[in-house]
């Protein structure tokens, strides 16, 4: 199945603790069906300091469900992405303006 999201997307999270959240991605695994979003579902991860980092208490973000995502369009509301074939390439387009999504 093709990527509906990728990384560099604008999204905003639909479920869970951090409903309402809206950051980038910045990885997916397709194979899980999960994304890495900036500032979204963070766990502090305890890390021991040695001779090139400092130790303490780090947040990381976690991997999120991809179902629990959805895309922003240029209004900046949530919209499900679709795909559609323009001359001879294959495009995503969000489906509440119909605008071709570039990225």
């Amino acid at each position: 199945m093709a990527a509906k999201l990728k990384k560099g997307d604008k999204v905003v999270v639909l479920a869970g603790k951090d409903k309402g959240k809206e950051g980038t991605i910045s990885s997916v695994d397709p194979k899980a069906g999960k994304a890495v979003v900036d500032g979204v579902n963070m766990a502090i991860r305890h890390t021991r300091q040695s001779q090139t980092s400092q130790g303490g208490r780090i947040p990381k973000a976690m991997p999120i469900d991809l179902s629990n995502l959805a895309m922003l369009d240029k209004n900046g509301k949530p919209t499900r992405v679709g795909f559609k074939i323009e001359g001879d390439k294959k495009v995503r387009f969000a489906k509440t303006t119909g605008d071709v999504i570039n990225a």
